[in-house]
């Protein structure tokens, strides 16, 4: 809760709380694309994209509305 940013871009300054962080943001100047899908051969800079992405493949909708019922 000290608002400290101790990982600090080496390439434009930008400081993040956690290693992790950092280490994502990275992508964003290397263009690195580790998380590659199974299925197509498609890559993302992070997992969480990855996994939105697969559901293209699997059908599968999580969400559903409230008001109507609509899987999405």
């Amino acid at each position: 809760h000290t608002g400290d940013r101790p990982f600090r871009c080496a390439l434009c300054g930008k400081a993040f709380k956690q290693s992790n962080a950092l280490a994502s943001h990275e992508r964003v100047h290397t263009g690195e694309r580790p998380f590659a899908c199974r299925t197509c051969g498609k890559a993302f800079k992070q997992s969480s994209y990855l996994a939105i992405h697969q559901r293209a493949h699997t059908g599968e909708r999580p969400y559903r509305c409230e008001a109507c019922g609509k899987a999405f």
